[in-house]
């Protein structure tokens, strides 16, 4: 199994996982062209998705979703909730997921699981193929115990880093927006995603990818001295940038 980020950020997410002919999609918040050209980048095309799981409604997840499914014919997958946005209104079928219950696509299996963030029906997803575990987390507000349950026993993570507290609480921002983020239902600080990765840490954990980080209020560096302060030895750090892909990752 591997991982690729398409682009990850406050203007577009989008994340693949490939485990032999399968290839799943995870959000399309990036305009059909940008989605394209980053997929060329890393030797595939949308044509080859086996199926595309919609994480939540805002924009920055969604706005690609209908345009790239309907052109291309992938089957779209998200719960009920999410169903509900006039985003994906034109598409003519949509399967709906449940948070506790798998799907098999191809040689993958996807566990979806809720999320405490400001949208109808979130949810997150880990990945299971080839005796390996990928677990993704983005767009929390904080971590649940069930939430660090589902990812326990990851061989590989990726999770969001989207502000350093200080950072946003100093930044430029409206007070009502640094709330938000802050917030419950918002989005995880450096410090909470490190804690979480120090929570799950075991000795098969191979790397972790740091999604969603702000392009205001956070920085590479801050990611990784955050991680370095929590997490008892060193593990290889990828961190997505918005504007390009990070490469296949394997997952031995």
């Amino acid at each position: 199994m591997r991982f690729a980020s398409l682009g990850s950020g406050s203007r577009g997410n989008a994340i693949l996982v490939n485990c032999g002919s399968t290839l799943l999609m995870v959000d399309c918040g990036l305009s059909l062209r940008a989605a394209e050209t980053r997929m060329a980048m890393l030797d595939c095309e949308p044509a080859d998705v086996s199926a595309l799981f919609v994480t939540h409604e805002h924009s920055d997840h969604i706005q690609g979703v209908a345009t790239l499914a309907t052109r291309h014919d992938v089957p779209v997958w998200m719960t009920p909730g999410t169903a509900m946005s006039p985003a994906v209104s034109r598409l003519a079928h949509i399967n709906r997921l449940r948070s506790d219950e798998t799907v098999e696509i191809g040689s993958i299996r996807v566990q979806p699981f809720p999320v405490p963030h400001d949208a109808r029906e979130p949810a997150q997803f880990s990945f299971k193929a080839a005796g390996r575990k990928l677990g993704v987390l983005t767009d929390t507000g904080y971590i649940t115990p069930h939430i660090r349950k589902r990812l326990q026993g990851c061989d590989a993570i990726a999770v969001e880093f989207n502000h350093d507290l200080d950072s946003l609480r100093r930044g430029p921002y409206p007070a009502h927006v640094k709330d938000r983020i802050a917030s419950s239902l918002g989005h995880l600080s450096n410090d909470q995603a490190a804690q979480l990765m120090a929570d799950v840490e075991h000795p098969g954990l191979q790397w972790i990818a740091a999604l969603h980080l702000s392009g205001k209020n956070n920085s590479p560096e801050l990611v990784r001295e955050s991680v370095a302060r929590s997490l008892p030895r060193e593990y290889p750090l990828h961190i997505a940038a918005q504007d390009q892909p990070i490469g296949w990752i394997p997952i031995d």
